[in-house]
């Protein structure tokens, strides 16, 4: 990946204007690897009174269980106050709960300090989100809502259905002209997940033939982040299986650099790529840290967090053996990125000059969206 330098590179802050802080959950027990340990957390919170279910809420001056908020978009949830509540479970969403860890939340803002609704309003199946990272990638991409704990979250799209690029206006006409190419919204970003630096600045290119083979490599990199559509696979005699069957509560996770093979107490996966064991967000191992959010049982007795699966599910054997695939390609990925030669490049210079940049102030706030009404506290719609 290209390092810094002062070449007079455009922010992604003005190529990508509008951007919502992260969110923030207040607590850890609505979110968890699988459904099950979810509706058994909540059915355990609504079966509790007074001051119990108030403990085990576990409030924030954010939230309580007397807080009055109002539903997430597109999310049916209850809107009366937790402490009276008797809900029926609400269907949980897949979320991206940290780098590569796709898990699921209960969408319910009662149970969310800080839930940024804009990003709910947006959040579809045209919808990617870029999420600054400074734990050793400078992006992420997700067709998930993130909730990890990153930087700002740029959405691709100002409006649901894949309407509105979040790019500075103009942009997207400005590289026509000079590239005689006509880039997508999605090319941009698979552009800028190709070149962006770690100081979040994204070098641009007039050469048509450097654009369409960093294009290529970011539609890769998107694709596997996303891992929507055709699942991702290594060549025959690369891809990992299960050689010996995995325990039903594993409680280490080791790799042998001389087999490839990745033991889970006594059972093996093999053939598992170095580059996928050694990949990294920051200091810490993607494929450890996936494993210890899965097993590791470190909340306090009596909490929701406490609650957690009882053995490994199969599910997770499946996820495991595609991260481990995906991890494998991205590294094959990462090494292509590193040999992108930037040349002839566009500067914040030039789009200054042409009117792009800087973006109007308007293309830094949220669209207004509402096209469905929302429930507020106690039934009350929302006003927007």
């Amino acid at each position: 990946m290209p390092g810094v330098t002062h070449d007079d590179a455009p922010l992604l802050a003005d190529l990508m204007p509008w951007s919502v802080a992260p969110l923030r959950l207040g607590r850890g027990w609505p979110t968890a690897p699988d459904p099950a340990t979810l509706k058994t957390r909540w059915d355990a919170l609504l079966k509790a009174d007074g001051p119990d279910r108030e403990a085990l809420f576990e409030p924030t001056r954010a939230r309580t269980v007397h807080s009055a908020v109002p539903q997430l978009p597109g999310q049916p949830t209850g809107t009366e106050r937790l402490a009276q509540a008797t809900d029926p479970f609400p269907d949980p969403v897949r979320v991206l709960s940290s780098p590569f860890d796709e898990q699921w939340l209960i969408p319910d803002h009662r149970l969310i300090d800080t839930a940024r609704p804009e990003l709910w309003r947006v959040a579809d199946d045209h919808q990617i989100f870029a999420v600054e990272s400074a734990e050793g990638m400078p992006l992420l991409a997700t067709s998930l809502l993130p909730t990890l704990r990153a930087g700002r979250i740029r959405p691709l799209y100002r409006r649901p259905g894949g309407k509105e690029p979040n790019l500075a206006p103009g942009l997207l006409d400005h590289l026509t002209d000079r590239l005689g190419l006509t880039p997508t919204p999605p090319d941009v970003l698979a552009w800028t997940l190709a070149t962006i630096r770690p100081d979040h600045t994204v070098p641009l290119t007039e050469d048509p033939d450097l654009w369409s083979r960093g294009v290529e490599l970011g539609h890769r990199a998107l694709w596997l982040l996303r891992r929507d559509g055709e699942r991702p696979k290594l060549p025959g005699g690369r891809r990992p299986y299960v050689r010996a069957p995995l325990p039903t509560s594993p409680l280490t996770i080791l790799y042998d650099t001389e087999e490839e093979t990745l033991h889970l107490d006594e059972g093996r996966i093999s053939p598992v790529p170095p580059q996928a064991w050694d990949f990294r967000t920051g200091e810490v191992r993607v494929l450890e840290a996936w494993f210890t959010a899965r097993t590791a049982k470190t909340a306090d007795p009596g909490t929701l967090a406490a609650i957690t699966p009882a053995t490994w599910s199969q599910p997770w054997t499946s996820e495991l053996l595609e991260l481990i695939t995906v991890l494998a390609l991205l590294a094959e990925v990462r090494s292509q990125q590193s040999e992108l030669e930037i040349k002839a490049r566009i500067t914040a210079t030039d789009l200054r000059a042409a009117d792009v940049l800087p973006p109007p102030e308007t293309s830094r706030k949220p669209a207004s969206v509402l096209e469905h009404a929302e429930e507020g506290p106690a039934g009350q719609l929302t006003l927007m």
